[in-house]
């Protein structure tokens, strides 16, 4: 297993969505984020009447054995809400959270830079045990996980030091349950089955932007076999086609990842890969584009105005990390963006 392509497709799939260009709040397109991978609870999935998910299901298969070993990693973003708010008395020291009420406001300046609300992310990962596919043979093994709550203040300070407003981070508890099962189809082939599911609960219905703090965010899932061996889903062996066509995968798609020809890993993506995708060693970094057009997205931050610059530094840490490393780029490095051969083939019908 190649930890490194596998971390660096992973993170791609995973920030997805998570801030498209150009980069900045007031974007349309912004305004409405994640589209892929999104877990919902299941009382909004209900009442949305299931156009939202609340589940997600991967079906591969893999050679070996009764002893294969299996483990499941799965990986999603945590909505964090950031909200500014406006204190009555100016204070020295920050605020305790404990009766913190202040009046909450869109925007707030102080010392040449401003403060708005945003959704802001962090990365998880529920990593279930290692486990033999014998275990799983006799009946489906369940792992739930739940994250708590978290509440979180920091002081804006004033020119004069003194404290008038206040950045509030808050997540929202998350519940979850990863079932995994598997079969033996044929002669030394197992189908392996893994589901996800949102059970975080819900008191009242709530509106998109506060589900999604309950949600799991681009979620995927990354499969290990140990002494077993993937099929692929996309370019199976004939003989195993109809095994393959008895796979169903819901709002996910499994490939092969690595280095070409292992076949020891799987990443159950939302976004439709094919097998052993990689991101092209030319490129800087994410843009958070599956395409990952780097030239031409580089090249349109790099024209973007002050005023539209200084919106992505205060809007979210990500995006400010993108605008820096491509303010940042070498004339040289950005040429290489333009384009390269990876290889040359003959095509139909040329000339010997």
């Amino acid at each position: 297993m190649n930890s490194a392509i596998i971390d660096a497709i992973a993170k791609a799939v995973l920030y997805e969505g998570y801030m498209l260009y150009p980069y900045r709040p007031s974007a349309i397109k912004n305004r409405q984020r994640f589209n892929f991978g999104v877990l919902y609870p299941r009382p909004y999935s209900e009442a949305q009447g299931g156009t939202d998910a609340w589940r997600m299901q991967t079906q591969c298969l893999v050679l070996g054995n009764d002893e294969t070993r299996c483990v499941v990693r799965v990986r999603f973003l945590r909505m964090v809400a950031r909200s500014i708010g406006k204190l009555n008395t100016p204070t020295d020291d920050l605020p305790s959270l404990d009766g913190l009420d202040p009046e909450r406001v869109d925007r707030y300046e102080a010392g040449g830079r401003g403060y708005q609300p945003w959704l802001e992310a962090v990365e998880e990962e529920v990593e279930v045990a290692e486990i033999a596919l014998s275990g799983l043979l006799s009946g489906p093994m369940q792992w739930p996980f739940r994250m708590p709550g978290k509440r979180e203040v920091e002081g804006i300070r004033e020119e004069h030091g003194k404290i008038r407003a206040v950045v509030l981070r808050e997540q929202e508890p998350v519940m979850g349950l990863i079932e995994i099962s598997a079969e033996c189809v044929h002669e030394r082939l197992f189908r392996i089955s893994v589901e996800i599911f949102n059970a975080t609960s819900l008191d009242t219905p709530v509106a998109r932007e506060e589900a999604l703090t309950r949600s799991l965010v681009s979620t995927h899932t990354i499969l290990e076999a140990r002494e077993g061996e993937f099929v692929s889903l996309i370019d199976p062996p004939e003989n195993l086609q109809e095994f393959v066509n008895g796979c169903h995968n819901t709002g996910t798609w499994p490939v092969l990842v690595g280095e070409e020809g292992q076949r020891d890993t799987m990443l159950s993506s939302p976004i439709i890969l094919y097998d052993y995708p990689q991101v092209a060693a030319e490129s800087p970094g994410d843009l958070f584009d599956g395409a990952e057009i780097d030239e031409i997205l580089s090249l349109r931050i790099m024209t973007m105005t002050e005023d539209e610059k200084r919106e992505i530094r205060e809007s979210d840490e990500m995006a400010r990390q993108i605008l820096e490393r491509t303010d940042a780029l070498p004339e040289e490095h950005l040429k290489k963006l333009h384009g390269a051969v990876r290889g040359l083939r003959p095509t139909r019908g040329a000339m010997p």
